[in-house]
């Protein structure tokens, strides 16, 4: 029974590591790329895999009770949500910002 429980203990705490590690990549890719669409990319894949890899951690550490739903409540929540409203952003982004206009005014100009 005790060896269960270290197995769970350092399970969760490699899933916690691993969210915490994209974590860190989403960071340096936020800082790190200059274009706001590239930026936006990053941060949006990022926060879906990390919070979804920090937050089944936390649920295999809590075992299953009424708290470890409402976590896999929210991580399912935040796989439908995130996507959404970057891809909102970045629509936004397309139709507000006037170089985006002129260099797909160009390629069509070109073909």
């Amino acid at each position: 029974m005790i060896v269960l429980l270290w197995i769970r203990f350092i399970v969760g705490i490699i899933m916690i590591l691993c969210g915490l590690i994209i974590f860190a990549i989403e960071l340096f890719g936020v800082f790190e790329f200059h274009y706001v669409l590239n930026r936006m990319h990053a941060a949006a894949m990022g926060d879906t895999l990390g919070i979804a890899l920090s937050m089944t951690g936390l649920i295999v550490l809590c075992g299953l009770n009424f708290t470890s739903l409402k976590m896999l409540l929210v991580v399912i929540f935040l796989w439908f949500a995130s996507p959404v409203a970057s891809h909102m952003l970045a629509r936004f982004e397309v139709v507000t910002n006037e170089e985006l206009h002129r260099e797909c005014d160009i390629k069509k100009l070109s073909k």
